[in-house]
């Protein structure tokens, strides 16, 4: 931000940060600006904070997490449902219960467009995605745990000197007297 100086002949650059009680009573007396921070110290910081380890795992984790609900929803809807369906004749997408009394369709799609319905297939079906991604998360956390190294074992306490060594000592220790 540029703000004219006493009688406008030099500008005063103030970034926004700066324009506080201070910064405005230090232009007050005497026209001194504020300590600048320039947008170059800003992309420096933005990209440390983006580039902190922490922050890549996240992003990469939510890419990855996004490619898995596809393989999921392929799992359930492509191979488990139907599984599903042939021992209990049943399709669970096509599970409702309509909400008005011009709801008159069989299939699900055809009942949403002539009104309101409780569409508890599709949540039946959200239900066995989660399990199915809890289950495989446990699975890839519990690989992972097993993969790590376990933490070396603290050395053994040395054994107690023999009743030979502790008489040996005594002796040593007493000519040195």
């Amino acid at each position: 931000m540029t703000l004219p100086a006493n009688g406008g002949a030099t500008p005063l650059r103030i970034p926004f940060a700066f324009i506080a009680a201070d910064a405005s009573a230090s232009v007050a007396a005497g026209g001194v600006s504020a300590p600048r921070r320039g947008t170059n110290a800003m992309l420096k910081e933005f990209r440390d904070f983006a580039m902190r380890g922490n922050v890549v795992d996240l992003a990469v984790a939510v890419v990855i997490g996004a490619a898995f609900k596809q393989i999921v929803d392929a799992v359930v809807n492509d191979v488990i449902m139907p599984i599903i369906g042939i021992f209990g004749h049943a399709d669970f997408t096509n599970f409702f219960l309509p909400l008005s009394s011009a709801v008159n369709a069989t299939n699900l799609v055809d009942a949403r467009k002539q009104g309101g319905v409780l569409a508890y297939g599709d949540f039946i079906t959200v239900i066995i995605n989660f399990v199915i991604v809890a289950a495989a998360l446990f699975l890839v956390v519990k690989a992972i745990n097993t993969m790590k190294k376990a933490p070396p074992a603290e050395p053994a306490a040395p054994p107690p000197p023999s009743p030979e060594v502790v008489l040996l000592t005594e002796i040593r220790d007493a000519l040195k007297k």
